[in-house]
């Protein structure tokens, strides 16, 4: 473990961004160098940033490029711990990195996504306020590089989870009434939807900044994507269905289909294509799950 900033435990950080991170060599750093450069107050001890990495059984170089980034955020002020699991999964991680955690305000971030100057800045503003509160960003998804993921992200865009609400796509923040809500990370696909729905649509906040969230690059990854979109979604409804009394994403009317499709049609067949692959053939837990959206 490696601590950028001396003296921080007699610190009491205002936010705490905890990064879980699998064989993320080249997409750490990147991820790190957006944290670092936010917008945050500089000198004030009662307000400082706390950023855990944890690593969870890497074999490639993530820690070492986390711990690279210690002297740009100790110039920063900000503390950054590097945590190396021996053991993977994300669910261990996000529970270390919670157990490290100093902060009641916190923030769960992937290491794919690049934050924007002042997300964290409002997240902490969002959170700062009594009663339990989930907050997120607005999400910018990249173009991409290949034809078929540039189709599907032009109807993705779309759909009523992304436009209605707070979806909280890669990086979301609760505070630490609302972390009460539940205690140890359960073993789920969807994390993120799990804290989601521990929020009533009236305690999700969604502030102006802006983050990137990108998609996987061809048809067989968005494929095995969705699959585990759809499996992380059926999972909580067999183990958790009160917690779909919170949910306030509308359906997708013939109506809406049409018109999505008479404007794009290219982008709406590759989009209803891989739904209904993923239907006609939903996962099989031999089939492994594929990394990242």
């Amino acid at each position: 473990m490696q601590d950028s900033t001396p003296g921080t435990d007699a610190m009491r950080p205002a936010l705490s961004v905890i990064l879980p991170a699998h064989d993320e060599e080249g997409l750490i750093g990147p991820c790190l160098d957006a944290v670092i450069a936010s917008d945050w107050p500089r000198g004030n001890r009662n307000a400082g940033l706390e950023v855990i990495v944890v690593a969870n059984g890497c074999s490639d170089g993530t820690v070492a490029e986390a711990e690279s980034r210690a002297p740009a955020a100790a110039a920063a002020g900000i503390a950054l711990r590097v945590l190396d699991l021996p053991e993977g999964g994300k669910l261990g991680a996000l529970n270390a990195g919670d157990a490290a955690a100093r902060a009641g305000n916190r923030v769960y971030l992937d290491a794919d996504v690049t934050v924007s100057h002042r997300l964290l800045l409002q997240l902490h503003g969002a959170l700062s306020r009594d009663g339990p509160v989930y907050a997120s960003g607005q999400v910018l998804i990249p173009k991409g590089q290949s034809a078929l993921t540039r189709a599907y992200r032009r109807i993705y865009r779309q759909v009523p989870f992304m436009t209605h609400g707070v979806p909280g796509c890669g990086v979301f923040g609760v505070n630490a009434a609302g972390r009460k809500r539940w205690g140890d990370w359960p073993d789920v696909i969807s994390d993120d939807t799990f804290a989601r729905l521990n929020f009533a649509p009236h305690e999700r906040i969604g502030v102006s900044a802006t983050y990137h969230w990108p998609l996987v690059e061809g048809l067989g990854p968005l494929i095995r994507v969705r699959r585990r979109q759809n499996a992380g979604v059926d999972e909580l409804r067999r183990r958790f269905p009160d917690l779909f009394a919170n949910e306030d994403k509308p359906g997708l009317s013939t109506a809406d289909k049409l018109t999505m499709f008479s404007r794009d049609p290219f982008g709406f067949l590759v989009y209803a294509g891989v739904l209904l692959y993923v239907k006609l053939r939903p996962h099989r837990e031999a089939d492994g799950w594929s990394r990242g959206r």
